[in-house]
């Protein structure tokens, strides 16, 4: 059964511009990466005007697909990379931060 997640993050404002350029080109190896641990049909969508970024994603088992993300190489320097865009506490990466939001109704 495919499992449908969203979540939120929260942009930086002052950041908005540079995060969206970071992802005109995300590293070929990143997506490899999440395609071969379960994210399918992965999209992010922004609210310019605060930065409210929402994600979607289905995959077979969403904390499955989470851990094996966490063991890849290329996640942990993208994190790195991505943390300098997101509102978060200290030393805490975009992962991390995401709120999952609850499905409640669906149509197929």
């Amino acid at each position: 059964m495919t499992e449908r997640v969203c979540f939120l993050l929260q942009i930086r404002p002052d950041k908005l511009e540079e995060y969206l350029t970071a992802h005109q080109v995300v590293w070929p190896e990143m997506l490899e990466a999440l395609s071969r641990t379960g994210w399918r049909n992965y999209s992010l969508f922004v609210r310019k005007p605060d930065g409210l970024v929402v994600g979607y994603l289905e995959t077979d088992d969403y904390a499955a697909a989470q851990q094996a993300m966490e063991a890849q190489e290329v996640n942990l320097k993208w994190q790195t990379i991505m943390g300098q865009y997101f509102t978060l506490p200290d030393g805490a990466r975009p992962d991390d931060g995401s709120v999952r939001l609850t499905e409640y109704f669906h149509l197929a």
